[in-house]
């Protein structure tokens, strides 16, 4: 019997490769050592309505849709007892520490009475930014207006301060329902010593490439920026990207472009499908490994042209040069 174990994106990535190689379910499932059960419901979670159509970004966008299903049933959410005895000791200046350890003195044989200092500051910090989190917060003896990381490597920011994070931005965006929203990332060469920055719209899938000379922020802010300067102001809204630290500039951005810049969660490609699917194509040009040093302007716009001119499934078999054309008359 098959033990079973989370897939991770990367098995989901090598299950899209093997189906694209040919590969039958049952082929797959052994080279994962899983069950052909757990590749077939893998396929159908992610959405697809045939086995050729997935890709491994759909099955982890639908893996964790499903995780934050479960992180809404948050503990301190749930127990109205436990709550009014956090945010009551929160008041009274105790740290999330000192009321964890008390709940276990005072409640010894109560386990719905127990919760992680860890899981009190999670409450605290993912609370939409407004009157009752700065509240909580400044009950805090470090009144940090962001959770510190444990672990500095991770889910670093790059120097990124006072940031709009993907849960503020507008509901339009995620309908693609008014164009003008894009996303944003790089594409690293070899030895990530070059780069070149891909843009997006969301809702043409539209694409742009741009070249540049380094990866510093205040490069990327720059090329960025005069790739956007001659898009009228109503195609030019808000920007989705990670948090790398070559954004760090996102406020000199905004102010220059007008753009709002929101800030996807930390290792979650799958907030920005459509760049991440774009990247991916664009690899069939530029596989790993290019010097893009060594690749010409010319040869980027070139190869951008290719792509837009591609007709896409999604936009009814229209290209996005079509579609991004018609918003400009």
């Amino acid at each position: 019997m098959v033990k079973y174990r989370r897939i991770s994106f990367f098995e989901r990535e090598e299950i899209s490769r093997q189906i694209a190689l040919g590969s039958s379910l049952r082929t797959i499932a052994i080279v994962f050592n899983r069950a052909p059960s757990s590749i077939s419901r893998e396929i159908k979670l992610s959405g697809v309505c045939e086995s050729k159509y997935y890709r491994a970004i759909f099955g982890q966008g639908q893996s964790n849709k499903m995780r934050h299903k479960l992180r809404k049933n948050r503990k301190l959410a749930n127990n109205a007892l436990l709550r009014k005895f956090v945010l009551s000791h929160l008041t009274k200046n105790w740290s999330p520490e000192q009321i964890a350890k008390r709940l276990i003195m005072l409640y010894p044989n109560d386990m719905s009475m127990r919760i992680s200092h860890e899981t009190i500051y999670s409450y605290i910090y993912v609370l939409p930014r407004g009157t009752f989190r700065r509240r909580l917060i400044s009950y805090l003896r470090r009144n940090q207006k962001y959770r510190r990381k444990r672990n500095p490597n991770r889910g670093k920011t790059g120097g990124i301060q006072d940031y709009f994070s993907i849960e503020e931005r507008p509901k339009e965006v995620a309908d693609r329902t008014i164009p003008g929203h894009w996303e944003g990332d790089l594409m690293i060469g070899r030895r990530n010593a070059s780069a070149i920055g891909t843009l997006v719209e969301r809702t043409t899938r539209m694409a742009f490439i741009v070249k540049l000379r380094n990866q510093d922020a205040s490069t990327i802010r720059k090329s960025f920026g005069e790739e956007f300067r001659s898009l009228p102001q109503g195609l030019k809204r808000t920007l989705t990207y990670d948090q790398g630290g070559e954004m760090s500039q996102h406020k000199l951005f905004t102010k220059e472009t007008k753009i709002t810049v929101y800030f996807a969660h930390p290792h979650s490609p799958w907030e920005r499908g459509t760049n991440e699917n774009t990247n991916s194509l664009l690899r069939q040009y530029f596989p790993k490994g290019t010097d893009f040093s060594k690749i010409s302007r010319t040869r980027l716009k070139e190869v951008q042209d290719e792509l837009n001119d591609r007709p896409r499934k999604t936009l009814d078999w229209h290209t996005p040069h079509e579609k991004f054309s018609e918003l400009l008359r």
